[in-house]
Protein backbone atom coordinates (compact mmCIF):
# COMPACT_ATOMS: atom_id res chain seq x y z
CA UNK A 1 0.00 0.00 0.00
CA UNK A 2 0.87 3.28 -0.97
CA UNK A 3 1.91 6.30 1.63
CA UNK A 4 0.21 9.49 1.33
CA UNK A 5 2.70 11.79 -0.73
CA UNK A 6 3.35 15.52 0.80
CA UNK A 7 1.46 18.07 -1.51
CA UNK A 8 3.39 21.00 -2.50
CA UNK A 9 1.67 24.49 -2.82
CA UNK A 10 0.51 25.81 -5.80
CA UNK A 11 0.57 29.46 -7.80
CA UNK A 12 -2.68 30.92 -6.83
CA UNK A 13 -4.01 33.41 -10.35
CA UNK A 14 -7.06 34.54 -11.49
CA UNK A 15 -7.57 35.17 -15.38
CA UNK A 16 -9.40 38.60 -15.18
CA UNK A 17 -11.47 38.77 -17.76
CA UNK A 18 -13.53 42.63 -18.68
CA UNK A 19 -13.15 45.91 -20.96
CA UNK A 20 -13.75 48.94 -17.77
CA UNK A 21 -10.19 49.73 -16.82
CA UNK A 22 -11.76 50.88 -13.34
CA UNK A 23 -13.95 47.59 -13.03
CA UNK A 24 -10.81 45.84 -13.43
CA UNK A 25 -8.48 47.48 -10.97
CA UNK A 26 -11.45 47.25 -8.52
CA UNK A 27 -11.12 43.92 -9.22
CA UNK A 28 -7.51 43.49 -8.48
CA UNK A 29 -7.36 45.90 -5.42
CA UNK A 30 -10.36 43.39 -3.46
CA UNK A 31 -8.32 40.24 -5.39
CA UNK A 32 -5.08 41.49 -3.31
CA UNK A 33 -7.06 42.57 0.00
CA UNK A 34 -8.41 38.79 0.33
CA UNK A 35 -5.01 37.17 -0.96
CA UNK A 36 -2.16 39.39 -0.49
CA UNK A 37 0.10 40.87 -3.27
CA UNK A 38 0.47 39.99 -6.76
CA UNK A 39 3.75 39.21 -7.98
CA UNK A 40 2.81 38.80 -11.63
CA UNK A 41 0.41 40.74 -13.41
CA UNK A 42 -0.05 39.95 -17.38
CA UNK A 43 -0.65 41.91 -20.68
CA UNK A 44 -4.32 42.54 -21.43
CA UNK A 45 -5.05 40.25 -24.42
CA UNK A 46 -8.14 40.65 -26.61
CA UNK A 47 -10.98 38.07 -25.88
CA UNK A 48 -11.47 37.61 -29.09
CA UNK A 49 -12.22 33.95 -29.72
CA UNK A 50 -15.93 33.92 -28.76
CA UNK A 51 -18.80 36.90 -28.07
CA UNK A 52 -20.34 34.08 -24.70
CA UNK A 53 -19.47 36.74 -22.50
CA UNK A 54 -21.05 39.57 -24.58
CA UNK A 55 -24.42 40.11 -23.82
CA UNK A 56 -23.95 39.95 -19.69
CA UNK A 57 -20.33 41.91 -20.09
CA UNK A 58 -20.23 44.11 -23.62
CA UNK A 59 -18.21 44.44 -26.47
CA UNK A 60 -13.92 44.76 -26.17
CA UNK A 61 -13.38 42.45 -23.82
CA UNK A 62 -9.65 41.69 -22.45
CA UNK A 63 -8.31 39.24 -20.34
CA UNK A 64 -5.49 39.60 -17.95
CA UNK A 65 -3.49 37.04 -15.94
CA UNK A 66 -3.09 37.66 -12.33
CA UNK A 67 -0.87 35.68 -10.15
CA UNK A 68 -0.20 35.66 -6.35
CA UNK A 69 2.97 36.07 -4.28
CA UNK A 70 1.85 33.89 -1.48
CA UNK A 71 1.49 30.06 -2.57
CA UNK A 72 -1.66 27.97 -1.51
CA UNK A 73 -2.44 24.43 -1.42
CA UNK A 74 -4.46 23.21 -3.89
CA UNK A 75 -7.93 21.86 -2.17
CA UNK A 76 -8.08 25.60 -1.36
CA UNK A 77 -9.50 26.13 -4.96
CA UNK A 78 -13.03 25.61 -4.65
CA UNK A 79 -13.12 28.48 -1.71
CA UNK A 80 -11.07 30.48 -4.16
CA UNK A 81 -13.50 30.08 -7.25
CA UNK A 82 -16.58 30.89 -4.30
CA UNK A 83 -15.23 34.06 -3.06
CA UNK A 84 -14.16 35.08 -6.93
CA UNK A 85 -17.74 34.71 -7.28
CA UNK A 86 -18.38 36.93 -4.20
CA UNK A 87 -16.32 39.64 -6.33
CA UNK A 88 -18.19 39.84 -9.24
CA UNK A 89 -20.94 39.95 -7.52
CA UNK A 90 -20.13 43.09 -5.65
CA UNK A 91 -18.58 44.41 -8.73
CA UNK A 92 -21.98 43.71 -10.85
CA UNK A 93 -24.14 46.66 -11.70
CA UNK A 94 -27.75 46.00 -12.65
CA UNK A 95 -27.50 42.11 -12.06
CA UNK A 96 -24.76 42.11 -15.06
CA UNK A 97 -20.99 41.61 -14.11
CA UNK A 98 -18.56 43.63 -15.11
CA UNK A 99 -15.15 41.22 -14.90
CA UNK A 100 -15.41 37.60 -14.52
CA UNK A 101 -12.74 35.99 -12.45
CA UNK A 102 -11.58 32.67 -13.56
CA UNK A 103 -10.21 31.63 -10.42
CA UNK A 104 -7.62 28.76 -11.01
CA UNK A 105 -3.66 27.39 -9.88
CA UNK A 106 -0.55 26.61 -11.93
CA UNK A 107 2.02 23.88 -10.68
CA UNK A 108 5.14 22.20 -12.48
CA UNK A 109 3.04 20.06 -15.01
CA UNK A 110 -0.47 21.91 -15.50
CA UNK A 111 -3.10 24.60 -15.01
CA UNK A 112 -5.95 24.42 -13.19
CA UNK A 113 -9.21 26.55 -13.31
CA UNK A 114 -12.68 26.37 -11.84
CA UNK A 115 -15.58 26.47 -13.27
CA UNK A 116 -19.26 26.50 -11.97
CA UNK A 117 -20.34 24.57 -14.75
CA UNK A 118 -20.36 20.92 -15.47
CA UNK A 119 -18.53 19.26 -18.50
CA UNK A 120 -17.56 15.67 -18.45
CA UNK A 121 -13.21 16.25 -18.13
CA UNK A 122 -14.16 18.32 -14.75
CA UNK A 123 -13.65 17.16 -11.21
CA UNK A 124 -16.15 18.02 -8.42
CA UNK A 125 -14.54 19.88 -5.77
CA UNK A 126 -17.87 20.48 -4.16
CA UNK A 127 -20.71 23.54 -3.62
CA UNK A 128 -20.88 23.33 -7.25
CA UNK A 129 -17.23 24.34 -7.79
CA UNK A 130 -15.70 22.04 -10.58
CA UNK A 131 -11.72 21.67 -11.33
CA UNK A 132 -10.81 21.97 -15.23
CA UNK A 133 -7.86 20.77 -16.17
CA UNK A 134 -6.90 23.49 -18.59
CA UNK A 135 -3.13 22.71 -20.21
CA UNK A 136 -0.08 20.90 -19.16
CA UNK A 137 3.66 21.24 -19.56
CA UNK A 138 5.15 18.76 -21.56
CA UNK A 139 8.58 18.76 -23.73
CA UNK A 140 9.38 22.52 -22.18
CA UNK A 141 5.59 24.13 -23.37
CA UNK A 142 2.26 24.37 -22.16
CA UNK A 143 -0.26 21.75 -24.73
CA UNK A 144 -3.56 22.28 -24.82
CA UNK A 145 -6.11 19.93 -24.59
CA UNK A 146 -9.21 19.21 -27.10
CA UNK A 147 -11.50 20.83 -24.62
CA UNK A 148 -9.48 23.70 -23.69
CA UNK A 149 -10.52 27.17 -24.18
CA UNK A 150 -10.08 28.57 -27.66
CA UNK A 151 -7.68 31.18 -26.07
CA UNK A 152 -5.45 29.08 -24.06
CA UNK A 153 -5.58 26.78 -26.80
CA UNK A 154 -4.17 29.54 -29.45
CA UNK A 155 -0.76 30.13 -27.64
CA UNK A 156 -1.36 33.42 -26.58
CA UNK A 157 -0.63 33.43 -22.92
CA UNK A 158 2.52 30.76 -23.33
CA UNK A 159 5.29 33.01 -22.78
CA UNK A 160 3.35 34.41 -19.64
CA UNK A 161 2.92 31.00 -18.34
CA UNK A 162 6.22 29.83 -18.94
CA UNK A 163 7.32 32.95 -16.58
CA UNK A 164 4.67 31.80 -14.38
CA UNK A 165 6.00 28.70 -14.11
CA UNK A 166 9.66 29.56 -13.95
CA UNK A 167 8.64 32.04 -10.58
CA UNK A 168 6.75 29.15 -9.07
CA UNK A 169 9.63 26.79 -9.02
CA UNK A 170 11.77 29.24 -7.74
CA UNK A 171 9.31 30.18 -5.11
CA UNK A 172 9.48 26.40 -4.11
CA UNK A 173 13.05 26.50 -4.22
CA UNK A 174 13.22 29.04 -2.07
CA UNK A 175 10.54 27.24 0.33
CA UNK A 176 12.73 24.10 0.48
CA UNK A 177 15.40 26.51 1.54
CA UNK A 178 13.65 27.97 4.15
CA UNK A 179 12.56 24.64 5.48
CA UNK A 180 15.92 22.79 6.07
CA UNK A 181 17.04 26.07 8.03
Amino acid sequence: MAAPQQVEPVKRLVALLGREEAACQRARRLLERQWGPLDFSGDAHPFDVTDYYTPEMGPGLQRRLLAFARLMPPEQLREFKLACNDIERELSRDGRRLVNLDAGYLDHSKLVLASMKFAGQKIHLGSGVWADLILRWERGAWRPFPWSFPDFRDGRYQQELSALRRLYLEQLRQQRREERC
